[in-house]
Parts: structure tokens; sequence; C-alpha cells
């Protein structure tokens, strides 16, 4: 005998195929992925085309290819076809036998002898074989039943977890769902929507609908906790001289002070910028210097380097007299 309940939730827009959206063969190596995905996301950051809506979707598809296919186990199930390109569970194909529509959009099959579905139902429903409001096959009254929840799977944005916002999906029977995502959503966090599942027998209330949430990583930001993690370039003279430079935080652009005489490596706080959520003190960014020379090199830095590289060595040989 084999029992089998599905259910599917999925975007509107359907999403590309990721080793398309990369530009990679199907058995492209690691590096020739992660060597792909970098080389168009420089190409199409935001911060390069701002106002340029195409190229922000642009840039969402090649980070949503890559947090699928820079991961080794999430590629391998994409491949076998157990996810989608969006990282969602594939519905697993039915055991054959008798089948039947349910409530909900769910699928049942049956897979044993036609005779035994009495004492099926009557496991399921609490009656030898009880089913919706009819009478039972042993003339028992018949009982109610909670719905079945569901259990769903959605992909969403780093900033979209961070900051909150609004998605409309598409259930497997084709109605659609309007969900309100809170603030700070983790990966792998469910989200749990009353009353959204299976109908009820015989008055009983319906069951709910469990989302679990998958975070597409972000080519920017790294979240630990409630604090936001990143990488700032600077360049010779800010780290010297000391500056301010313009950083993005989760939410918008700041000024960011450098103090003079800053290394590569150290890092800086931006107190309350990091992930808000309801009833919890807000987190922090942590922004960690990285000194980047220039291209074209500075004729006049380098002479200065150079004679004080000079100096240098002839306060050593006076020393070593």
């Amino acid at each position: 005998m084999g029992w089998w309940l599905g259910s599917t939730l999925k975007g509107t827009n359907m999403p590309r195929e990721p080793y398309e959206v990369l530009g990679v063969a199907k058995n492209a190596s690691g590096d020739e992925i992660k060597k792909a995905y970098r080389k168009l996301a420089k190409k199409n950051h935001p911060d390069l085309h701002p106002g340029d809506d195409v190229a922000e979707q642009r840039f969402k598809e090649i980070s949503q290819a890559y947090g699928l296919l820079g991961d080794a186990e999430k590629r391998a199930r994409y491949d076998s076809d157990e996810i989608d390109a969006d990282g969602n569970e594939r519905p697993r194909a039915p055991f054959h036998g008798q089948d039947a529509s349910g409530p909900g959009g769910f699928h049942y099959s049956y897979d044993g002898d036609p005779g035994d579905l009495g004492d099926l139902f009557s496991n399921l429903f609490g009656g030898r074989g009880g089913f919706g409001g009819g009478p039972s096959f042993d003339g028992r009254a018949e009982r109610s039943l909670r719905g079945q929840d569901i259990h769903c799977g959605l992909t969403i944005d780093f900033l979209d977890a961070v900051n909150g916002s609004k998605r409309r999906v598409t259930m497997g029977d084709g109605s659609h769902l309007d969900i309100t995502l809170p603030k700070g959503l983790r990966d792998g966090q469910s989200i749990r929507l009353k009353g959204k599942g299976m109908a009820g027998m015989n008055g009983a209330p319906a069951g709910d609908a469990l989302v679990t949430v998958k975070v597409r990583p972000h080519p920017t930001f790294r979240r630990e906790g409630d604090d936001i993690h990143m990488t700032q370039s600077i360049s010779l003279t800010d780290a010297v001289l000391g500056g301010k430079v313009h950083v993005p935080t989760v939410t918008e652009f700041v000024a960011l002070t450098v103090p003079e005489n800053s290394s590569s490596g150290r890092v800086l706080r931006l107190r309350g910028r990091g992930v808000r959520r309801d009833g919890k003190p807000a987190g922090d960014q942590l922004v960690t210097l990285q000194i980047t020379l220039p291209r074209s090199p500075d004729p006049e830095l380098v002479e200065l380097l150079r004679r004080q590289r000079e100096q240098a060595g002839k306060s050593e040989e006076a020393l070593a007299a």
C-alpha cells in the first residue's frame, strides 16, 4: 500500500535556467561557475547602473543562479531534478494505483487492493471509510477532522529577507496567496499561514500552510546573527590621511569616516545599520577596509615612495656602519 500527499508553492515569475543565466555548460567546473558569476556580477552591479531596472533584474537573476550552482549540494539536487531553479522542492511523482483528487490541490494515490479502501479511510478519518458528510460504512457517526497542513518552500532575495516584503504565490490548486514577509527572516525559517491548508472534515477547521524560506546569497553583504558584514575598498590617500567614503547598507548609502593611518583589514562599525526585527534591538554593520590601488600608477606617488625607500636604505646603512 502506498499513500502520498503533495503540494507546491511557487512564485509567479518563472526563473530562467541557471546555467543559461551564467552562460556556462552543465558540465562546467565549480571554478568556471564562480569565474562566470564574478564577471557578470561586476558588469551588472546596480551601483554601476543606477535607475536601470533591467540591469537590477539581471543582477538578481545572476545572484540567484550562483546561489544554486555555487553550492555543490544544491547543484547536484537541481541536476537530478529534485529542486527547481528557485531552489524549491519539486513535487514527487505519485505511486501507481488508484488515484483521486483531494481538496487544496493535493493528490492522493492508493496502491493496494480496492477492497481495503474502507480500512484506509477508517485509519485516516476516524470511521470505517467515513468520508465527507455522508454515513460511514458501518453506520457509525463520522468524526470531525482538522485539515492537513501544507508544507511549501519559497526562495527570496537577501534584501527582501532583511527588510521584509510582500509576495504573491500560487498554490498547487491554482489559487493565490498574498504573503507579508516580516523583517529579519533567516534562511530556513518557516512562516505559518493559519487556515490556508487543506479543508477540514465535517466542519473541522482547515489546516495551515507552512512556508519554509530560502534566502539567496548577496554579492556584497553577509549576515551573522543580526549583524551585517561587508568589505569596502578605499584609496591609499584615504587610508593614510583619512576621509569619508560612501558605503551601501541594507537600506541606503551612508557616509563612513575612515580614520587616518587605516590599514587593510581594519573593521569599522556602523551602529544600528544591521538587521531589524520587531521587538529586538537592531544589529550593526561591520565594514572591513581594503586598500585598493588605482589601475594606472600615479607618477607623483611612485616618485614619493621611491625617495622614501632610498632614504630608508641610507638610514639602515648608517646604522650598520
